[in-house]
């Protein structure tokens, strides 16, 4: 995720990610294409998650969550990122990572996002070193987060 946000400098990146039913360890990024092109608002591209929806169907894995990037700002969603969100996520069960990139070290944290009711969970970081990522996708690291309130 850190890597996806950085290489889209100097707009907004963004991407989802996901895990197999059950698991409460987020293994896999799906980097995706930023259609407003712009570093201070991101949409996801339609057809790029109609795709994903069908292939992450098909390998048994569900998408828990969607990522995207801060370029100048904190690591918090903004107005417009709650008020966004419940056109993808209308339910707010989808987790909410933000990877800042204000200060020289990128700050990842994680929220749900139901209606106005902004509540951050916590993320465990680990080494890629861990198996975790089996399916050829390219993370530096793993996260945990927790998948059920």
């Amino acid at each position: 995720m850190f890597a996806h946000a950085i290489a889209e400098q100097p707009n907004e990146a963004c991407g989802m990610f996901s895990t197999h039913a059950g698991v409460a360890l987020i293994d896999y990024f799906h980097p995706m294409r930023n259609t407003k092109a712009s570093p201070t608002v991101f949409a996801l591209d339609g057809q790029q998650m109609l795709d994903l929806e069908r292939d992450s169907d098909d390998a048994g894995r569900i998408l828990v969550g969607v990522m995207h990037s801060h370029t100048e700002t904190t690591a918090y969603p903004s107005p417009t990122d709650v008020r966004d969100s419940a056109g993808f996520d209308p339910f707010g069960s989808f987790r909410h990572v933000i990877v800042s990139l204000r200060q020289a070290e990128p700050v990842l944290r994680c929220f749900t996002i139901d209606g106005e009711l902004i509540t951050e969970l916590p993320v465990v970081v680990t080494s890629g070193d861990d198996d975790f990522q089996d399916e050829g996708g390219a993370v530096a690291v793993v996260m945990s987060l927790p998948l059920a309130d």
